[in-house]
């Protein structure tokens, strides 16, 4: 459900929300990541100048930060 505030903002000034994008980029990242491990599904990431695949047994839980190279 949008908000007042949030409806009466130009689309410059939604995409300019720094901290809220960041925000709901790492929810949606954490909710596939669960959805992967729920299914069985591993997921690939880039690691050492290379894809891996992690198995879904070994993503991370949930409240977990997953692992990002160059952090």
């Amino acid at each position: 459900m949008r908000t007042t505030t949030e409806t009466s903002r130009t689309p410059a000034e939604r995409v300019s929300d720094l901290p809220r994008i960041l925000h709901e980029m790492g929810e949606a990242v954490r909710e596939a990541l669960a959805r992967h491990r729920r299914l069985g599904n591993p997921v690939a990431v880039w690691r050492d100048g290379r894809v891996q695949w992690i198995p879904p047994e070994e993503i991370p839980v949930e409240g977990t930060e997953p692992e990002v190279e160059g952090r």
